[in-house]
């Protein structure tokens, strides 16, 4: 659970400050720093000589210039990642060496103009880079009058996918963090996935960390897919009063997509928090919510200004709603903009 000494609720850099830098960059990070979070979210996906990278997806077209590398034209390829069916360039086709030819692009170009000038400029990064960025961060504020230890979220992406392909994840990952020290560090390192089997298989390396389930708001869990096939419980039957206290006993808390906190209706408007929160502490589990994004283009419809997609709408308005709902962690991708929210909240009362 999140310490009583930490502001709450928790800031989480989604992807670093991928609001105003490309994802999963040194720059990203470093500025989800500079800018007041509490900590940072690596996605790990792994090489094919069994590094572990921070990638939002193992296909990488939309993140990165391997499109454009003539020497990499025949690894295109089509695969079926967690029940849908994907064409592009995977990470696992690569080694890092190979990898570290690329570089980094701005996923969302058309809604973020700004961070799409920095397209070119920055690399790929493993997971031990980040870990590395998230304890120089940790040092920088031991020296300065706002001291305190900064964490890392990591999240586990296709587990059950590379496992099935012979590639080892729960032990390329829990080596890892062995390696950078970071295996026996629950008070910083956070880990998170989407399959509840994923973060057990870890735990059972021996890794020490907070243990977050996270929860679309529709669908089921790729991992019990495809163990169960169609009788795999979806991610609804979690939220239930039994479905909480089961996973109580196997987990520290769920994260939720914030249309589960604040429900949308068929117009697309927002308007007003739901129970689940209160519901799920009641249960014994801590809860975070993604993804704080400023852009009108994510935002509820009653929360926007004007037609342009890339203006900020009223966020200030749906940050606070979601803030003083009672959730533990917020993910935002302008994480100086959810520090703000936090701190409005906070003076309301």
């Amino acid at each position: 659970m999140i310490r009583e000494a930490d502001a709450r609720p928790l800031v989480i850099g989604h992807r670093g400050a991928s609001g105003y830098r490309p994802e999963h960059t040194a720059s990203a990070y470093e500025l989800a720093f500079a800018l007041g979070a509490d900590a940072v979210e690596p996605d790990v996906v792994l090489t094919r000589d069994g590094v572990a990278v921070v990638r939002h997806e193992n296909e990488i077209s939309g993140t990165t210039d391997v499109a454009a590398h003539p020497e990499f034209a025949d690894r295109r390829t089509t695969k079926h990642i967690d029940g849908h069916e994907l064409t592009g360039w995977f990470t696992e086709d690569f080694t890092w060496a190979e990898l570290q030819t690329l570089r980094a692009r701005e996923r969302l170009p058309e809604v973020r103009p700004a961070s799409r000038s920095f397209d070119g400029r920055f690399g790929i990064l493993r997971l031990a880079d980040v870990l590395r960025i998230v304890d120089e961060a940790s040092s920088s504020s031991s020296s300065s009058s706002s001291s305190r230890l900064r964490r890392a979220v990591v999240e586990l992406k296709h587990v059950a996918f590379y496992d099935s392909i012979g590639m080892p994840y729960a032990e390329i990952v829990a080596g890892e963090l062995a390696s950078a020290g970071w295996d026996a560090r629950p008070s910083q390192l956070v880990v998170e996935s989407f399959e509840k089997t994923a973060l057990a298989g870890l735990r059972a390396r021996g890794v020490a960390a907070e243990w977050i389930f996270l929860l679309e708001d529709s669908g089921s869990p790729a991992d019990l897919v495809a163990a169960q096939g169609a009788g795999a419980p979806d991610y609804a039957s979690f939220l239930t009063p039994a479905g909480l206290a089961a996973l109580a006993g196997e987990v520290d808390g769920i994260s939720l997509d914030k249309a589960t906190i604040m429900p949308r209706d068929l117009k697309g408007s927002a308007h007003g928090v739901s129970d689940v929160v209160p519901r799920a502490h009641a249960a014994g589990l801590s809860v975070f919510t993604w993804t704080l994004r400023a852009e009108n283009r994510f935002l509820p419809r009653n929360f926007r200004l004007g037609r342009d997609k890339a203006a900020f709408g009223a966020w200030e308005d749906e940050f606070a709603a979601i803030l003083s709902s009672g959730v533990d962690g917020v993910f935002a991708d302008q994480p100086d903009l959810a520090v703000r929210a936090r701190e409005l909240v906070a003076l309301r009362g």
